[in-house]
């Protein structure tokens, strides 16, 4: 039968052996294939090491099974404090702890891919690596459109200006696209608008859902121009402008104790302070999104 070998260094390594043959004689046909000495080599099974006078079929080695060959130096020289881990959960070494996820989640990756393509006519199998096409071209999709299309990625900064309705003060949010200005209920009644509440207009607005159009307050048209050159909203022929919020007076998703929370969180795991912040930004403070750019930087 063959089995599949994966040493420390990931390579794979096909070795073709008898179902009764003796775990020692097989790290003898290892030695010649990775000039590692016998008495150094460590074969684990289902994560379980396997001693040298164990026959492959008592432990259950099957055909197209995946067998892991470390060296005991390579073992010996690694320091266990490395990937410890404090009471909080956080790394006492992040470095070294976002270097050991990176390598593991290749080589879990590298075995995956060994393992489908083992027997590509299994069912299991062929569902697997369609998946993992499909997978790929994700993901090719996602780099070259983080690539040329950057801006597709980042926060949108919305518009606000501080305005008048009635004499009361309040934050109105420009939509370029909009056909009409809509108010709520409790904003026109605050603005003592509701008066003059026509309900013939009355209705149902379906899109994103649904809301109900409580009907219409009949003014006047405003023309309006939106100059992103002077960050200002022109009103009329232009003689008279209202000035756009800054981010930190409009509505900012990307600040406050929970976005604080989330660079904590990425800062732990190893990354530096600046790199947390812009990924953040970069994905409108969606964490996992953050984390995975991050890592896969």
């Amino acid at each position: 039968m063959k089995i599949t070998v994966i040493t420390a260094d990931e390579q794979f390594i096909t070795v073709d052996v008898d179902p009764n043959e003796s775990v020692e004689n097989v790290k003898a046909l290892l030695e010649v294939e990775t000039s590692v000495p016998l008495q150094q080599q460590q074969l684990l099974f289902n994560g379980k090491e396997i001693g040298d006078s164990d026959r492959l079929s008592s432990i259950g080695v099957r055909e197209n099974d995946m067998v892991v060959m470390v060296s005991r130096s390579a073992r010996t020289n690694t320091t266990a404090n490395d990937l410890s881990l404090n009471p909080d959960g956080s790394a006492v070494n992040p470095a070294a702890f976002q270097q050991q996820l990176r390598r593991d989640s290749q080589t879990m990756a590298q075995l995956l891919q060994a393992l489908m393509y083992a027997d590509p006519f299994d069912v299991e199998s062929q569902k697997k690596i369609e998946a993992a096409i499909r997978q790929k071209g994700i993901d090719e999709n996602w780099e070259n459109a983080l690539e040329h299309n950057p801006e597709a990625f980042a926060r949108v900064v919305m518009l606000y200006v501080d305005m008048e309705v009635n004499g009361v003060p309040i934050k109105a949010f420009v939509d370029s696209g909009a056909q009409s200005t809509i108010i709520s209920k409790s904003c026109a009644e605050r603005c003592g608008l509701l008066r003059l509440l026509d309900q013939r207009y009355k209705g149902i607005a379906i899109g994103v859902g649904q809301s109900e159009i409580l009907g219409r307050i009949h003014v006047a048209p405003l023309k309006c121009t939106i100059d992103l050159k002077d960050n200002v909203l022109r009103v009329g022929g232009g003689e008279v402008s209202v000035p756009f919020l800054q981010g930190t007076t409009g509505a900012d998703h990307t600040q406050g104790v929970d976005f604080e929370a989330k660079i904590t969180k990425l800062v732990e795991l190893g990354f530096d302070r600046a790199a947390a912040i812009q990924a953040l930004k970069l994905f409108n403070g969606n964490e996992e999104q953050a984390a995975g750019f991050l890592f896969g930087g």
